[in-house]
């Protein structure tokens, strides 16, 4: 059985298996629309992105195009129609602009999760000589990330828009889980949890960068260690998605349930309950990759 991805969009949701890649939305109007297209992989078409540790980093980018080009296309079929022709023309220049919100988004992501920590760790540590060694600046340059994080998703998660989109989150995985399972038709009844969840996926690279910058040395200044760190990017993410990748074989281990158990319990943050039309939508998209 082939692994199925997906993410959540406005009113709708996302799949993707193989090269099939179907984004399903309801409109103001109750009616699911489908679109449907095909999508091929650069670790497909060049065998030596598809090495391990290499190809995390393509997926990851991939993954960042395809969401945006969803979020456009849900976020228009979802309009009221007033609204839709009013937009129409904006959206369509969001669409030309993909690789520069990519790029933004980056630039943002750099400056909240590497350089704020890092600022704030160099500040605290550089307090007292006692607070100055390398486990302890890590540590707390590590929590300061995943509380930022969390900080970050709590806030979100009180617009009514996004609350939505996080329903739409546990449809998607309550779907996954079920067709995993083989037993589309109960998909309801499980979990809205996924081992192989981005947001899993976030927590393992941040979790995983506190033990990599262990061996950056402590005497390099706060510009050095920023450029490291970007540096040190694509390995860690290369990593984490090799490990994320294994969840589904080693699942029941008990210190694999341990590594993964901060990105679960995060989940629990962007994920919420779906109702019967949400979970509907999700397994719209997902019949239609199959």
């Amino acid at each position: 059985m082939d692994f199925i991805g997906g993410q959540a969009v406005i009113e709708g949701v996302l799949m993707k298996n193989g090269s099939k890649v179907a984004i399903a939305v309801r409109d103001p109007k109750g009616k699911i629309t489908v679109k449907k297209e095909t999508f091929n992989s650069l670790t497909k078409k060049y065998k030596v992105l598809n090495l391990p540790f290499i190809r995390g980093i393509i997926i990851l980018f991939e993954t960042m195009i395809l969401g945006i080009k969803a979020l456009n296309y849900s976020t228009e079929i979802s309009l009221e129609e007033k609204e839709k022709t009013e937009k129409k023309e904006s959206t369509k220049l969001s669409s030309l602009s993909i690789f520069f919100t990519i790029i933004l988004s980056i630039a943002l992501a750099l400056f909240l999760f590497k350089f704020v920590p890092l600022f704030l760790a160099q500040t605290i540590t550089g307090i007292s000589d006692q607070f100055n060694n390398r486990f302890l600046f890590n540590i707390i340059e590590g929590i300061i990330k995943i509380s930022i994080l969390i900080i970050y998703i709590s806030l979100i998660s009180l617009m009514p828009d996004i609350k939505r989109v996080f329903e739409y989150h546990g449809a998607e995985h309550k779907v996954v889980n079920a067709y995993e399972h083989n037993d589309l038709e109960n998909a309801k009844a499980y979990s809205r949890i996924h081992l192989r969840c981005g947001t899993s996926f976030i927590i393992f690279v941040l979790m995983l960068s506190i033990v990599v910058y262990m061996f950056i040395p402590m005497d390099f200044s706060l510009a050095m260690k920023y450029i490291v760190r970007i540096l040190l990017l694509p390995l860690i993410a290369g990593i984490g998605y090799e490990l994320i990748k294994l969840s589904p074989k080693y699942e029941k281990n008990f210190l694999f349930k341990i590594l993964i158990y901060p990105g679960v319990a995060v989940q629990k943050l962007t994920t919420r309950e779906p109702d019967d039309k949400q979970i509907e939508v999700a397994k719209k998209a997902l019949t239609s990759v199959l």
